[in-house]
């Protein structure tokens, strides 16, 4: 079910997340599960979901994280995703089937727009998934109004964008074979739109939310393991900042890319696997 998607100022971003180049998100989304695990976890506990509540997953994705917040509230509550990505929402709704969890369900909708029903869900949550928004402050405002009084929030989000971090790192290790990259600016949609904690402040208290708290969290994100630099390097090509502009490249430039990257991920070897630092904002807030 997709709405008001063309009412939105979201539309290039809709468009990118329903394109080929963001198919992995949807096809290998196991991978990305590993790398993000303990961000996961970290983000679960923060808002502990409890038995019964009714929950919205903003950027559900493929639905890891729908499901296990349904598995968290049991079949006395409800859990709904959104997302924009028509593929990735077809693939969590397979999972939800699989797992016969009658108390979830994904949408197709940018939860910026979408006429969520008033005073519904207890805890909106979104790993990774509010970055992009064009509006953030209109877009959290649509989001409270669908919120209960008592209502919470819990978000995970990148803070800086440091060439060392993930997932910036690997990026930043082939920008000298890659065309121009564009820079978004402070108040522009992009990964690392909300790694200022007074703009984040500004957003939220501006949207009506009260209690906001932003918690450091520095996980070591694991790309591949042992001997693993080819592993890594797919990853990084299929999911991540880098799969916004190989298909604008020539077969021997992603050639290039590729072959890098392996020497590049060679240095970031451990004995557990190819690992990367990451920097993470949780960020929690009240009705």
């Amino acid at each position: 079910m997709a709405d008001h998607q063309a009412e939105t100022s979201n539309a290039a971003q809709i468009e990118f997340w329903n394109s080929a180049a963001a198919r992995a998100w949807a096809d290998q989304y196991a991978r990305m599960d590993r790398a993000v695990a303990a961000i996961t976890k970290e983000l679960l506990a923060s808002a502990a979901p409890q038995p019964g509540e009714r929950v919205l997953d903003i950027g559900c994705g493929p639905g890891t994280t729908l499901l296990e917040l349904a598995r968290r509230i049991g079949p006395g509550g409800r859990v709904l995703g959104a997302d924009v990505s028509e593929p990735s929402v077809a693939r969590a709704r397979e999972r939800i089937a699989a797992a016969g969890l009658r108390h979830a369900e994904a949408v197709v909708a940018d939860a910026s727009v979408h006429p969520f029903a008033p005073d519904s869900f207890a805890l909106v949550f979104s790993r990774f998934g509010i970055m992009f928004f064009s509006d953030p402050m209109a877009a959290f405002a649509n989001v409270r109004r669908a919120m209960k009084p008592s209502g919470r929030l819990a978000l995970a989000v990148f803070r800086a964008a440091r060439k060392e971090l993930w997932p910036n790192a690997p990026l930043e290790a082939v920008r000298h074979l890659l065309p121009p990259i564009p820079t978004p600016g402070p108040e522009e949609p992009g990964p690392y739109s909300w790694a200022d904690p007074t703009r984040v402040h500004r957003i939220l208290e501006g949207a009506g939310f009260s209690g906001v708290s932003l918690t450091p969290f520095d996980p070591v994100i694991p790309l591949a393991g042992l001997s693993g630099e080819a592993e890594a390097t797919d990853f990084v090509m299929a999911m991540g900042p880098l799969m916004r502009v190989l298909p604008s490249l020539s077969a021997a430039q992603r050639e290039k890319v590729r072959e890098t990257l392996e020497a590049y991920f060679k240095g970031h070897t451990t004995p557990q696997g190819v690992v990367l630092p990451a920097e993470i904002w949780v960020v929690r807030a009240r009705v």
